[in-house]
């Protein structure tokens, strides 16, 4: 019997692309002697590469930051990594290699990171390392992947945990080094703060002290990804977060998108501060990209509506969908897939049955339940809206893959697909005994060979019918089998429990079987093959 996977569920898939995705990446200022400068200059090479592939208006911006690297950033070597580690209360380094992609998408962001560590007077050393080059000194940093971000904490490494923008980077670092808060004093302050950060909380404090406050620096110290902002002046904090209504004790979320200012409602509570923040830290739409799965993973609204479009298609249809996140907050997550990137979206479409996509598709994931849902209909504002509405209220039925209904005329082996396993296996009058395979299955193939002598042995055996299904393609809800191949008897009167026999039988003993199971009372039994 071959062991394999059962067809792939929704959240077992979510988690293989979760950890394909986020495995790879794993997490003052020094100038460097003249021989680490030639090692810079080898990276900025790789960088500049990478900047003749983008578009002229980008070129500027980026230029600026590869020069700022070459001042900031410091490239490890096999000479001065221990060196630099050990000597460093603060070394933040990213473990690169110059021939993977993400790297390269990473790179400019740790050197823009680096430079807004440097103006705030961090202490943080940002420093990378060639893995590829320097494969032992990145082994004993114990950088395994690329790219991989780790904070040393006087010599002993910390996991970057993070995301993968500049201001998360800083935020992250700041809070792992010792700033979890930013104080704004003056109305200068708070428009300096704007201008470096786009999603903050801000706390108004009459006094910095007091169990209100406790908390709040708890919370602040607890989250890792959400910029702290505190003030004890109401008019820097109405400048922070306009739509503020007291000059009392007060805590508000504000993020650049749509549903801009959230103010916090609850007790004063480290806990609650904190699970407000993890359910109005999203955008009402969220974009899945490869470096933040596991921020989207990590949602407490485990009920998640996908929309695979094109991006010209989604820009017509953000409105209305940012209407409906809002209507459903906290029961719904909005998350837009771009479909014409195969390796996010095929993962889940595939789920589907949907190996090519061009238009717009809306499905759903209950990563608690296991459970996939799809919008069959044509994916207009109210069939979405209708749609949302059932998944929220609990009255849209799981969807089950099937291929199209077969031609079963004259089978001596029925086929049965997930459309008609009600109607052939379980609604049947009749026994039928079932295959389960699937095309990876490396014994299916001989038990097919062995199901189809016993078919042959039993023609004319009344009220049997002999039956199978690839598992790979149809799905029920009363179909849960774990290896494949699987022979299930499904006896009439009795189709909620079948029976299953071992595919280690040979063709005789099977037949044994099936006669004790199905012969009448005082009947003969027919099980010589």
């Amino acid at each position: 019997m071959s062991i394999n996977p059962k067809p792939q569920s929704s959240l077992l898939t979510f988690i293989l692309l979760l950890l394909l995705t986020s495995a790879a990446y794993s997490s003052s200022n020094h100038p460097g002697s003249d021989e680490e400068s030639d090692d810079l200059e080898q990276l900025l090479a790789v960088d500049e590469q990478l900047q003749q592939d983008l578009p002229l208006h980008h070129q500027q911006s980026e230029a600026e930051t590869v020069s700022r690297a070459q001042r900031i950033v410091l490239e490890l070597s096999g000479d001065n990594a221990r060196r630099v580690v050990g000597g460093n209360e603060f070394v933040m380094v990213l473990g690169y290699a110059p021939w993977c992609a993400r790297s390269a998408d990473l790179m400019p962001k740790f050197s823009e990171a680096a430079t807004a560590l440097k103006e705030i007077g961090s202490p943080v050393v940002m420093a990378k390392i060639d893995g590829d080059r320097y494969g032992k000194v990145a082994s004993e940093m114990e950088i395994k992947g690329f790219p991989t971000l780790l904070l040393f904490v006087n010599g002993t490494s910390k996991a970057y945990t993070g995301g993968f923008s500049a201001e998360e980077i800083v935020i992250w670092v700041q809070k792992k080094t010792g700033a979890p808060i930013v104080t704004v004093n003056t109305v200068d302050e708070a428009q300096r703060f704007l201008k470096k950060y786009h999603t903050f909380v801000v706390g108004l404090f009459n006094k910095f002290e007091g169990s209100e406050y406790n908390e709040f620096v708890k919370a602040a110290k607890s989250d890792d990804e959400i910029q702290f902002v505190e003030t004890s002046d109401s008019e820097v904090a109405k400048l922070l977060f306009p739509e503020i209504k007291t000059s009392d004790v007060f805590i508000g979320m504000v993020k650049t998108e749509a549903e801009r200012y959230t103010s916090y409602a609850g007790s004063y509570k480290m806990e609650n501060i904190l699970e407000f923040l993890s359910k109005n830290k999203f955008p009402l739409i969220t974009k899945l990209s490869e470096s933040n799965t596991a921020w989207v993973y990590s949602s407490p609204v485990k009920l998640q509506v996908m929309i695979f479009a094109k991006a010209d298609d989604f820009q017509n249809m953000a409105q209305p969908l940012e209407n409906f996140a809002r209507r459903f907050k906290s029961k719904l997550m909005f998350i837009y897939i771009d479909i014409t990137n195969e390796n996010l979206a095929m993962p889940f479409l595939t789920l589907f049955g949907i190996e090519h996509a061009n238009k717009t598709v809306v499905a759903a994931f209950d990563n608690k339940l296991n459970s996939k849902y799809l919008l069959e209909s044509d994916p207009s504002p109210t069939n979405i809206e209708d749609f949302c509405s059932g998944l929220a209220d609990g009255t849209i039925p799981q969807y089950y893959r099937s291929e199209p209904v077969p031609d079963n005329e004259n089978a001596s082996i029925v086929t049965v697909v997930g459309k008609t396993f009600d109607e052939l296996v379980l609604n049947s009058q009749e026994n039928v005994l079932l295959e389960v395979h699937t095309p990876w299955c490396v014994n299916c193939e001989a038990m097919s060979k062995q199901v189809v002598k016993l078919a042959k042995h039993f023609k004319g055996f009344e009220n049997l019918v002999f039956a199978r299904i690839d598992a790979s393609t149809n799905e029920h809800a009363k179909l849960q089998v774990n290896d494949y191949p699987t022979i299930l008897l499904y006896k009439s009167g009795e189709k909620e429990k079948p029976l299953k026999i071992s595919t280690k039988l040979s063709a005789k003993d099977m037949a044994v079987f099936i006669n004790e199971e199905l012969k009448p009372r005082g009947g003969s039994a027919k099980d010589e093959l």
